[in-house]
């Protein structure tokens, strides 16, 4: 299976049509919706690779539902389906964060290849929010080793390597990682 699929439509023939060419093309429609409410709740489910869900639907419009779906990280991407293509609805896909926009009636031959591109990029998407935040925590880590440092400088007149073996020892000797005894430092003198 080349990835997991959530398709919205609340036409049902368009659902059948779009199932038909993903499975045929190896993918694994998890699940169906008919609006944004079930979409949601799907992908709260399944976690899918990408939704395919059309613009226009009832209750919960796919703009709407897809920018829940992307704010809360329920899927790997969005491609949105709709019959139109005025520049306004393309505007406003875009800015829910879809990754692919097609146009309605689809065309096998472009519609595959959007998937396959979208599933990759939602992926690579996804790896770069992972490295981001990873890189965010060691930032904060290290600004609270910093903070630290400083506290044990300025209370104890330490040298800065001095403060750093001091909490390098500590972390040691109480076998728990560095930022914990940074953090209970600068806890206990702010």
């Amino acid at each position: 299976m080349n990835g997991k699929i959530v398709i919205v439509d609340d036409e049902p023939i368009t659902r059948m049509d779009i199932r038909e060419m993903l499975e045929e093309a190896d993918y694994n429609v998890v699940g169906e919706a008919s609006d944004g409410f079930e979409a949601i709740e799907l992908c709260k489910k399944h976690l899918p690779d990408l939704v395919i869900m059309d613009v226009q639907m009832p209750i919960l419009d796919g703009l709407k539902a897809g920018k829940r779906i992307l704010s809360e990280q329920l899927a790997g991407g969005i491609i949105l389906l709709t019959a139109y293509s005025d520049k306004q609805t393309i505007e406003k896909a875009s800015s829910v964060g879809a990754l692919g926009y097609l146009v309605k009636p689809l065309d096998e031959k472009s519609f595959i290849p959007m998937v396959e591109v979208t599933i990759a990029k939602g992926k690579e998407i996804r790896k770069l929010e992972q490295d981001l935040s990873k890189l965010t925590q060691k930032m904060e880590e290290r600004k609270a080793v910093e903070k630290a440092k400083g506290i044990l400088m300025r209370e104890n007149g330490y040298t800065e390597e001095e403060a750093y073996q001091t909490l390098r020892k500590l972390s040691m000797d109480r076998r728990c990682p560095m930022i914990e005894i940074a953090s209970t430092i600068v806890i206990s003198y702010d």
